[in-house]
Order: C-alpha cells, then sequence, then structure tokens
C-alpha cells in the first residue's frame, strides 16, 4: 500500500468521528452495522421497524448521517442528569470553570452544535450582554453590523453568521483586512485548516483585529480538541461539534475563549429570552459533552489510530486481491477530519467497464447498507482510471471484514449487475445510431419544489451529445454541463451564493419544444421541472 497525504477539511466541504479501540475506554461496541444498547439489546431495530435502513458508516462524522456515536460514558452521563432538575444558569457557571479547567481556555459553554456556538458568539460580539441590544436582534441598527471573513474562509456553515443580518466583508489579503475593520465590525471570522496559516492567516490577522479590538472566531468543528492552537495564534473564541471527533452528543458543541464573550454568549442563548433561545441545549447534553471533553484527555488517541489502521490493512489486502486493483493509504496534513483513509483503484477497462459511482451505489444500495466516503471517476488523459475511497473513523468493531468482503463482491460483479443501475448519460457513450435531439438554445423552466416555484431560464449549447450553458436563477446565475443521448436530457449545473454553491441536476425527457422530468437537489430533495422552448 502506498500512503500519502489526505484530505482535509476544506477538501470534504467540497466533495460534496472516532472508534475507540476496545481497550481504549472499557466497554463493548457495536458490531457489523449494529447498535447495542447497555443492556445488550439491538437498537437498530428502532428505525428498522420505520421502514429506515441503518449503516455501515465509511464516509466519516457527516451531520446528514448523524455525526459520530456517543461514547458509553457519554451515553450514561446524558442518562443520569435527565432523572433531577437544576438551575442551567448555575450549571453552565459551574460547567465553564470545569471547561476551563480540563481545556487550559479562560472559560467555555456548550452550545447546541457548532453552528450554533458561531451564531451565540456572533450575538456576543455584537450586542454584548446588553439586554436592550440583545432585545433588539436582529434589527443591527445603530450597533456593530459587520462581520469580517478572508475570502479563503467563505464556507456553507457562515450562514450562522449572516442569519443575524451581519454585513458579510470578505478581503482578499492582509491589507485589505486591515482596511475592512472599521467602527462598526463586530468580529472576524476564520475556518480552521491550512489555509488558516501564513501571511494572510490566523496570526497576522488575530494581531491587526486585536490592535483594534475586534474578537475573532475560529470555527474548528471537526477538528480534534486542540484549543490552545488557536488561542494560542491569538483567536478570542474557538468552537467544536460535539458529534464528531468528541464523540458527544451529536446535537451540542462548545465554545472556548475569552470569558466575558462566553458568558455573553450564553445570556444571548436559551433559555434566555433573546435571538438565540431556539438554539436550546438541555441539561443532558450539557452533561453529556462536559463528559465527552474529559474522556477526550482519558481516550487513548494512539491505540485509536493503530485499530483504524488494522481495519484499512484488512480491507486492502482483501480488494488487492482482485487482478488490477491497487490501493493507498491517505493521511491527513490537518487537525480536522484527523482519521486515514484508504483510496481503491482500478483501470475501468480491466474490470469490465465498472465504474466508482456503481461500486459505491451497490454498496449503498446493498445489505448490510455501506456508505463510502466518496467515488471517482477518471478525467483528462486517464478517463479510464476510478475509485472509491473508505474512511475508518467511524467504522465499528467487525465491520471490516463486512466492507471488504463486499467491496470484493462489487469489484468483481459482472456488467449485468451494474448496468442496470446507470442513468444513460453516467455509462458508456451512447452508439452512434442514436440521434440526439437538438436542444440547444433557450429554454423557459418551472421548477416546482415540495413547497413552491420558481421560473429559471436555460440556455443550452450543444455538440454532439454534449451540453454545455448557463442556468439562470431568479437572482443567481451557474455554468451547467451534461450530455442528450436520443431524447434523454441531464445536465448538472452549479449557482454560487455566499459561502456555499447551490447545485441541480437536471435530468427530462424532451421533445423539439419541450423539456420535462425531474431535479435532484441534493440536501434540499427533488423537484419536477418541465421547460418550453423560448
Amino acid at each position: 500500500m502506498k500512503r500519502r497525504s489526505g484530505l482535509d477539511r476544506r477538501q470534504l466541504l467540497k466533495s460534496g468521528g472516532g472508534i475507540l479501540a476496545a481497550t481504549a475506554v472499557g466497554g463493548g461496541l457495536a458490531g457489523a452495522g449494529e447498535s447495542v444498547d447497555a443492556d445488550g439489546a439491538d437498537s437498530s431495530t428502532v428505525y428498522e421497524s420505520l421502514g429506515v435502513r441503518p449503516l455501515i458508516n465509511c464516509k466519516g462524522t457527516f451531520t446528514i448521517i448523524t455525526g459520530s456515536l456517543t461514547l458509553p460514558e457519554v451515553k450514561k452521563a446524558m442518562d443520569d442528569a435527565s432523572r433531577h432538575f437544576v438551575h442551567l444558569d448555575e450549571l453552565m457557571e459551574a460547567v465553564g470553570q470545569r471547561l476551563a479547567k480540563l481545556t487550559g481556555a479562560e472559560w467555555g459553554i456548550v452550545t447546541a452544535g457548532c453552528a450554533a456556538a458561531m451564531t451565540a458568539a456572533t450575538c456576543a460580539c455584537i450586542a454584548g450582554a446588553s439586554p436592550e441590544k440583545m432585545q433588539r436582534l436582529p434589527n443591527l441598527a445603530g450597533l456593530k453590523d459587520e462581520v469580517v471573513i478572508p475570502k479563503w474562509s467563505r464556507n456553507v456553515y457562515d450562514h450562522a453568521i449572516r442569519m443575524i443580518g451581519a454585513r458579510i466583508l470578505t478581503p482578499t489579503s492582509l491589507e485589505a483586512l486591515e482596511a475592512a475593520i472599521g467602527p462598526r465590525t463586530a468580529m472576524v471570522y476564520i475556518l480552521a485548516g491550512p489555509d488558516d496559516t501564513g501571511p494572510f492567516g490566523l496570526e497576522p490577522i488575530a494581531k491587526i483585529a486585536k490592535a483594534k479590538g475586534v474578537p475573532v472566531l475560529v470555527d474548528a468543528a471537526a477538528e480534534n480538541l486542540t484549543p490552545e492552537v488557536h488561542l494560542g495564534r491569538g483567536a478570542d473564541l474557538v468552537c467544536y461539534s460535539g458529534g464528531k471527533a468528541l464523540r458527544g452528543p451529536q446535537c451540542a458543541g462548545v465554545l472556548l475563549g475569552r470569558k466575558d464573550l462566553c458568558q455573553a454568549a450564553w445570556l444571548n442563548s436559551a433559555p434566555h429570552h433573546a435571538f438565540a433561545r431556539s438554539l436550546k441545549v438541555g441539561k443532558e447534553e450539557i452533561i453529556g459533552m462536559l463528559t465527552a471533553v474529559d474522556m477526550w484527555y482519558r481516550r487513548d488517541h494512539a491505540a485509536e489510530w493503530k485499530t483504524w489502521e488494522g481495519w484499512l490493512a484488512q480491507i486492502a489486502r482483501r480488494v488487492e486481491s482482485i487482478n488490477g486493483v491497487t490501493t493507498e493509504v491517505l493521511k491527513p496534513d490537518s487537525l480536522s477530519n484527523r482519521t486515514p483513509q484508504l483510496k481503491i483503484k482500478w483501470n475501468r477497462t480491466r474490470l469490465g467497464g465498472v465504474e466508482g459511482e456503481d461500486v459505491f451505489q451497490m454498496l449503498l444500495d446493498g445489505r448490510p447498507r455501506i456508505h463510502l466516503y466518496s467515488s471517482g471517476g477518471g478525467r483528462g488523459d486517464k478517463p479510464e482510471e476510478n475509485s472509491v475511497t473508505v474512511t475508518a473513523w467511524m467504522m465499528q468493531p467487525g465491520e471490516a471484514e463486512i466492507v471488504a468482503e463486499q467491496l470484493a463482491k462489487a469489484l468483481s460483479a459482472p456488467a449485468s449487475a451494474w448496468m442496470s443501475r446507470r442513468r444513460p448519460h453516467t455509462g458508456a457513450p451512447a452508439a452512434a445510431s442514436t440521434q440526439a435531439l437538438d436542444v440547444s438554445g433557450r429554454w423557459d423552466a418551472e421548477i416546482s419544489f415540495v413547497r413552491g416555484a420558481e421560473t429559471h431560464t436555460i440556455f443550452l449549447e450543444q455538440r454532439e451529445g454534449r451540453l454545455r450553458g448557463t442556468h439562470f436563477g431568479e437572482t443567481l446565475r451557474g455554468k451547467l454541463e451534461g450530455r442528450v443521448e436520443g431524447d434523454q436530457v441531464d445536465f448538472r449545473s452549479s449557482q454560487p451564493y455566499e459561502g456555499t454553491e447551490l447545485g441541480f441536476k437536471f435530468s427530462g425527457k424532451a421533445t423539439p419544444e419541450s423539456i420535462s422530468g425531474t431535479v435532484d437537489l441534493g440536501e434540499y430533495g427533488h423537484a419536477s421541472w418541465t421547460a418550453k422552448r423560448a
């Protein structure tokens, strides 16, 4: 197996937890895609009784597949906490002291997730602890209403800051950032990762912000718990997700740093009547999150890593027994999503035409259900190269053998096993005898969502069976590309907005004057669309 550096958090954001070794904290863990309660009962039946199939997590701590599994100690602490009443202000005061002692930060609070910590921190930087200012939010008239975010740091999660109504300034250089910070600046936000180093990184930014009295918040959601790294380089606050590396409650997080800002963030949150009251964290999550932080400093992280590497080696040995399949271990080069990954590679022609997307989907649809990290198909000068990637972080004992066998089965499957799964545009190119309908030109499209509808404009340029063009939404625009085979039209578009991009995957049947079908909106579900030639 070949080794090289893996993916950082920014790459994860663009691509569409941790497991303890059995001896790390004591207590058995679930195996083979099952979840076992303390009394030994199989809790997967809770989901299956609803018709929802649990999965083996080879992807990582993504919220859409419920992050990480909470530690046994966290579950017990949350159960104990649920059996008593307590005054939440008194509880958070005590927890703040304890978090400070554990982490070395000046103070800390538990929040309803990392995004909630970002919102509460922004409220604290804008309104402080003034009851009048807190009540006025999100009316920012007369308040500091700007947040500076370096352009390299924009991301989909900064919506948690924008939701308060702050105006976002995105400088592209240190000089521009210094000019952007003024009397209306409430905060500077930085996404932790490889980009936060260097001449336009956290340290020089924090130095400028500190001189102007502006606090700096670092978003370290998926990182290992090392607040000293960011606070020591000048940050005033740093926030983490509870349901990722810490293996605490999925709906909890921590905000660490300056005592005045952490306490103000708490006052801006539930149970207090302020903007962030809806971002409520209960006594169970508070105690569970504190326990997870405590356990972080007790866990045998070296043993965890060796366990992950052992699982990946087991998978690699099995799939490399298939002629033409090779593997390499990808290792992270940052604190975010710190886990080894296994990239499994092959030449599509040598394996009978099987593609990365085929293998990915076969495992996701299979029994047991397995969610891989990603799939890839060749581009440029290596169109035949395909791959899938396995992340070890959230795998459970006993699952490596299952994953290895299912991967081997998929990679060895005859063409008939996967060809029926493909959409027309993902398989081999259309036969020469298939005449592609001419769909070039302008199309006025009506998109009907689960609630509401919009009129979009689509410009298609066609060259043989390939499509390129522009997709105009109500206010946004983005490029598109795809293909047409016979009367089947498939294309994807992407529309940038603030720190994210909105993705559309159109599929439909065409006539010379109309197209109709469905739109895959990714995390936002599906819609139907009908277009008429303009």
